[in-house]
């Protein structure tokens, strides 16, 4: 089945590296940015190998116009595939997905024809319907279905708006109920220890997903944000061995 995005109202920031094929492009977490850990460190391991490298905010992200709270998941993968198809002309693709950036990078997979490969970090692939709706209290969807919207606490900054706009259209977006049609390699990297998207939710991706060519590295003491020295080094190696010697 075809995918059709919308092309996006707003002012999108993006970050384009020039160099060798194919072009690693970094798809940040939920109310994450292009500025962060891994996209930098991803950035040094481009620069230095003369690689070509996208990064980009999707909308109400980072430097991108929007406010956070009016996305949902179906605006923010339009928002990464039209800053693509601008940056990158047709391209070969190396989709890197980090938390929430692992679905929308499956859903670019999905529309893209030119997606070599993908590297995935603690992918939240359905995390709306899987992880978040579960957790919620009568009291919390009374609220959501009056405000439609209600904050909630994070251990990484100001409490984050959870809208019934994202909740719904999540629910249109899901990836996990079938088979996902993706013959590429792909690499999952996951901290045993993440208290936001459990280990054992990679299982079920490594499961629907067609290819053949799937291998899970589940990091025994590593949280969900991977970002220490060494699991850099796994994920720059491992996006490393998709690139090759000469970074072609």
């Amino acid at each position: 089945m075809a995918v059709t995005f919308r092309v996006p109202d707003m002012a999108l920031a993006y970050e384009f590296l020039e160099g060798a094929g194919p072009v690693v492009v970094f798809c940040p977490g939920f109310a994450s940015d292009m500025g962060g850990t891994k996209a930098m460190a991803l950035w040094e391991m481009c620069r230095a190998r003369g690689q070509a490298m996208l990064r980009f905010d999707y909308g109400g992200h980072g430097q991108s116009a929007g406010a956070f709270e009016d996305g949902c998941i179906g605006d923010w993968a339009a928002d990464a595939a039209h800053v693509v198809e601008v940056a990158t002309a047709g391209r070969e693709l190396l989709l890197v997905g980090s938390s929430m950036g692992g679905w929308i990078a499956l859903l670019l997979a999905r529309a893209l024809a030119q997606v070599r490969a993908m590297v995935l970090v603690a992918p939240a692939p359905d995390f709306t319907e899987l992880l978040m709706k579960p957790l919620l209290g009568e009291a919390e969807w009374a609220e959501l279905r009056a405000k439609g919207v209600i904050y909630q606490p994070s251990e990484y900054g100001a409490p984050t708006p959870l809208t019934l706009k994202l909740l719904e259209d999540g629910a249109r977006n899901l990836v996990l109920e079938a088979p996902i049609g993706f013959n590429g390699p792909v690499r999952v990297l996951h901290g045993m220890r993440d208290a936001d998207v459990p280990w054992r939710h990679s299982l079920l991706l490594a499961e629907r997903l067609a290819s053949e060519d799937v291998r899970l590295v589940f990091v025994k003491d590593g949280d969900h944000r991977l970002s220490r020295e060494g699991d850099l080094a796994l994920l720059c190696a491992s996006v490393g061995a998709f690139l090759g010697e000469d970074g072609g």
